[in-house]
């Protein structure tokens, strides 16, 4: 390895345009170490991909988070994206019997309206911020419509997510209390509502589902186990999402031929926001904990080390994909691992694409051109999703 290749997720040069250094990773380092944060990454599509499927080597048990696997705290029990086989499938079989396509689709509608609400209002101007507007809003609207948290809650909740999850440019997350970002406590007077008020919502769901837990006792959740599930449908999709919508008014502004063909076919949008999902992925890595040692290529890198999988790189890596760098909604086969693979593949992917087409289909139909502010766009500052925390759309 070079002496002047460097990479980690919290140098603001590398998350401004992280492709050369991926390209580098890939060729000269594909297993990497940095030695400053002591975690490792692999960065080659087939190597992700293949830690994704081992989860017995590439364990979820102390989270998919950089910093919290670095952490010195015992990871709360009963939290999906904290587990593993048994309890991952036990925990994961009862989220999916309640976060059903059926349930997505029917807000579909509700989502258009939204949409409709938000960008009626900004026509005849000249410009205005994607994100603030539409994309910083959105998501965490979608997840009040499953869960039923009331409008005038859905800022506060948003805005406490994010704090969870905001970083200082530059430096990792700070971890006092890994609780915090899994307790879902910001919900917990809204859940004894709920369960006084049931409703046709995901959270009355949660509320009267009964399965058999690992222990062979037939029940309900607990309160504590509800919120668990509430903090990761919230926290989980709310700024990925938005990032998304975001990349998509960005890239395609970038691809002004490509854009203007899904104007005239809107049969394109799936294509649309899987290309961009592949080629602006809203999460760029995650993180596993290595249960036991693995070997690479005659290294062998130590159970109990951190390391991430760099889907950002994978999704670019010319021993995959045909001209990687490329934006292309025309490609043959249109696969990224934006949201993992095997059994923690993202629960919500097809909620995040549903959002991604109907606010791209919406945006075009008022807007079929524009451009991008360059001057006044800004990155958001942290270091688990990447995307626009100021984007101003030209559209005059």
């Amino acid at each position: 390895m070079a002496d002047d290749l460097y990479y980690d997720p919290y140098d603001q040069g590398i998350v401004a345009d992280p492709y050369p250094t991926y390209a580098r990773l890939r060729d000269e380092a594909p297993l990497y170490y940095n030695g400053r944060y002591d975690f490792w990454a692999l960065s080659r599509h087939a190597d992700v991909e293949k830690a994704l499927q081992d989860w017995s080597t590439f364990s979820n048990s102390r989270s998919d988070i950089l910093e919290l696997i670095k952490s010195d705290f015992d990871m709360p029990k009963g939290v999906m994206m904290f587990e593993d086989p048994p309890e991952h499938t036990m925990l994961r079989g009862l989220m999916s019997r309640v976060f059903t396509p059926r349930r997505m689709a029917e807000i579909e509608d509700q989502i258009r309206r939204y949409c409709v609400n938000c960008l009626d209002p900004l026509v005849g101007s000249d410009g205005f911020d994607v994100i603030a507007e539409l994309a910083a809003m959105m998501p965490m609207r979608v997840i009040g419509m499953l869960l039923g948290i009331p409008e005038s809650e859905q800022v506060s909740v948003r805005d406490a997510n994010d704090a969870n999850l905001r970083t200082r440019p530059g430096a990792p997350m700070k971890v006092a209390d890994p609780d915090r970002i899994a307790d879902g406590r910001i919900y917990s007077d809204y859940v004894e509502w709920r369960a006084a008020n049931p409703s046709d919502d995901l959270m009355t769901a949660l509320l009267n589902v009964e399965f058999t837990d690992e222990a062979g006792v037939h029940r309900k959740l607990t309160r504590k186990e509800v919120l668990h599930y509430t903090q990761v449908v919230a926290g989980a999709g709310n700024e990925t999402t938005g990032r998304l919508i975001g990349w998509l008014a960005k890239v395609l502004a970038e691809h002004p031929q490509q854009r203007r063909e899904i104007v005239e076919d809107r049969s394109l949008l799936g294509r649309a926001v899987d290309e961009t999902l592949r080629f602006e992925p809203t999460g760029p890595h995650v993180a596993r904990y290595l249960a036991r040692d693995f070997e690479y290529d005659g290294t062998t890198v130590p159970a109990g080390s951190a390391i991430l999988l760099l889907f950002g790189a994978a999704n670019r890596d010319e021993r995959r994909y045909r001209n990687p760098d490329t934006f292309d909604i025309h490609r043959d086969n249109i696969s990224h691992l934006t949201f993992g693979k095997g059994l923690h593949y993202c629960l919500g992917a097809n909620l995040a694409r549903l959002e991604g087409r109907v606010a791209l289909d919406e945006l075009l139909n008022r807007w079929p051109e524009w451009n991008i502010d360059y001057d006044t766009a800004r990155l958001a500052p942290t270091s688990t999703v990447r995307g626009w925390e100021h984007l101003r759309m030209l559209v005059g």
